[in-house]
């Protein structure tokens, strides 16, 4: 159940992608699909999240975004994760577990032993569960990526993060993620 009042607030403000451009993209993914979504977007002049709107083979199922929390909290029970959380300067990484949860005003908090962040949640406008063949290594990556309104990456959490295949226990709940939160 999510227990913030809240969450219908968090909407989505799509602008339409051209046709044109969306094949661009594409084409771009099956070229170099271990591309950075982030670098391709900035390459093409498009948010971030059209990006992952277009990859191919269902490589990318939108979750429901309505139940961010649900999802948020639901990252607990991964236990270890890499976090990642990009602006327009500067990538920060942390290695650690989702726990520990607060709200306060616009703030959801995770403030667990090795992860301290503070999530604008009314800025949220969309969720996807993604597999990805890793940008250094090609060897494929699960993670849950939230980005904001404009389209922007807020964070990624990744289930794995490349170096070797992902466990069958780490699909499994990769898999329940995508499934319980696939966007109707």
């Amino acid at each position: 159940m999510n227990a913030n009042p809240h969450t219908q607030s968090v909407s989505q403000t799509p602008e339409a992608l051209s046709p044109e451009m969306a094949e661009r993209i594409r084409v771009a993914l099956r070229k170099s699909p271990n591309q950075m979504t982030l670098q391709l977007a900035r390459d093409l002049g498009v948010p971030e999240v059209e990006v992952i709107r277009c990859f191919p083979d269902g490589r990318a199922v939108e979750l429901d975004i309505t139940r961010w929390e649900e999802i948020i909290r639901a990252l607990e029970g991964l236990g270890t994760v890499h976090a990642i959380v990009s602006n327009g300067c500067v990538t920060s990484e942390v290695v650690g577990q989702f726990g520990r949860f607060s709200t306060s005003g616009e703030f959801f908090n995770v403030q667990s032993k090795t992860i301290d962040m503070h999530i604008r949640w009314p800025q949220l406008g969309a969720a996807f569960a993604v597999e990805k063949p890793g940008h250094l290594d090609g060897v494929n990556t699960l993670s849950i990526q939230f980005y904001d309104r404009a389209g922007a990456s807020a964070f990624k959490v990744f289930l794995t993060f490349g170096g070797k295949v992902p466990s069958p226990e780490r699909v499994a709940q990769f898999s329940e993620i995508r499934e319980r939160f696939r966007k109707s």
